[in-house]
């Protein structure tokens, strides 16, 4: 990876990849209904401003359940997303099976086929799919 950082806080980093052209997400820790919609918000942004259509969206690092998030993050925010211009959003499953859980109630939420959104049990396969999209 080719990494610009672009935003960080206790709960997310989220980093432009230049050498891919997408966003690239490393949640870690524990998340909470407002540390998932403030992250999610600054990636809606920085995916509008570097005009990308991809996302690579790392839960590797994130320890905990955040369920509460799940109808927002599917619903709302995937729609958002797709309005935005993104296309295809990789996500990293977290080995934390409540985090795993959070993840595909979210993907359940979406509304819509835009984007497409897929999910992996590494970043190996989630930017060899990315690649290929």
């Amino acid at each position: 990876m080719a990494l610009r950082l672009l935003h960080q806080d206790s709960t997310i980093t989220i980093s432009y990849d230049f050498q891919y052209d997408w966003l690239y997400a490393n949640w870690t820790g524990d998340q909470s209904l407002e540390s998932v919609q403030t992250g999610c918000l600054h990636l809606l942004e920085h995916l509008r401003f570097e005009r990308c259509t991809k996302v690579l969206n790392d839960n590797t690092e994130v320890t905990s359940m955040w369920s509460d998030a799940s109808e927002w993050v599917g619903a709302t925010w995937f729609p958002m997303l797709a309005e935005a211009g993104l296309e295809y959003f990789a996500w990293v499953y977290s080995p934390n099976v409540y985090s795993r859980l959070s993840a595909d109630l979210s993907m359940q939420q979406q509304p819509t086929t835009r984007p497409i959104v897929l999910a992996f049990d590494s970043q190996e396969l989630a930017t060899n799919w990315l690649q290929l999209m």
